[in-house]
């Protein structure tokens, strides 16, 4: 949310904003103070995943500080609200740096320690935005639909290995939540700015706390859950879904070895491949 933004809110309404992001707001050394506070082992590491030197440290101090690294939970991301039509090159890379860039950074310092003790838990963190979303942030789609391909190659990779690698989309109450709230309660943002459909929704009304998501995450990282990987998950509350892999649901095949005309790909297709078809686009409309 941009200052701009910020100065036209409702003064009680800002001030409330500004207490709920202080609170939800942290850095490594505060996260790790609240682990120990609740009886876990924790080691601070300032690094910008983004950042493939910098990831490789974040790795290390894994392991020179407990001697091995056998979970690797990639729940960072970034976020960002625009028209494609207006998108810039600096949201674009701001958000695809962290999915599935920095992703791909860890994975790649930690699985040759994965590989060698021949054990690993990989959890990836996407979206449901992954296919398209109601809300204007293409370079988040791209983002979460990279890390998708990411996760089902890194599994199929790591399958000899055992070192599985899945994926869940958490639909939680996140920084991102109270972004969207904030934009929405600013009087110089449009509905239809952000929302496909052109009204805004209160995210804060039914998002769930994370909470909600850890358990699930633990489970992936034990021992029974060592046959599941290369699954993309859908997390909310007490809702687990498991997403469908794609697969050709229609095609057709033109006999010999002749490529297709136009004219007979417009004769042929409406009665095979997009008899009953609606296109997805439509589904946000």
């Amino acid at each position: 949310m941009t200052d701009e933004h910020f100065s036209h809110m409702d003064k009680d309404r800002a001030e409330w904003y500004a207490k709920e992001m202080a609170e939800i707001s942290g850095d490594a050394e505060g996260t790790a103070r609240i682990i120990r506070a609740n009886g876990g082992e924790a080691v601070p590491c300032y690094a910008d995943a983004s950042d493939f030197q910098a990831a490789g440290r974040l790795i290390q101090t894994a392991i020179d500080n407990y001697g091995r690294i056998d979970i690797l939970a990639n729940i960072a991301g970034a976020f960002g609200i625009c028209p494609v039509e207006e998108l810039t090159e600096e949201i674009w890379d701001r958000v695809t740096g962290i999915k599935p860039k920095g992703y791909f950074n860890t994975i790649r310092h930690a699985l040759p320690h994965m590989i060698q003790q021949k054990w690993g838990r990989i959890i990836n963190a996407t979206s449901r935005a992954f296919n398209g979303d109601l809300i204007k942030h293409v370079e988040y789609c791209a983002a979460n639909a990279g890390v998708v391909g990411l996760t089902k190659g890194v599994a199929i990779e790591m399958a000899e290995h055992n070192i599985t690698c899945n994926a869940i989309g958490p639909f939680a109450k996140t920084r991102a939540s109270y972004e969207l709230e904030g934009m929405m309660e600013a009087s110089t943002t449009d509905a239809a700015d952000v929302w496909m459909s052109g009204s805004g929704m209160k995210m804060l009304d039914f998002t769930p706390g994370p909470e909600y998501i850890a358990p699930f995450i633990c489970y992936l990282a034990g021992d029974k859950a060592g046959h599941i990987s290369g699954s993309i998950f859908n997390v909310g509350g007490n809702g687990i879904g498991l997403y469908a892999d794609f697969e050709v649901c229609k095609s057709v095949t033109k006999p010999g070895s002749e490529p297709w005309t136009v004219e007979e790909l417009e004769q042929q297709l409406p009665r095979s491949i997009f008899a009953s078809y609606r296109a997805p686009a439509t589904n946000y409309h």
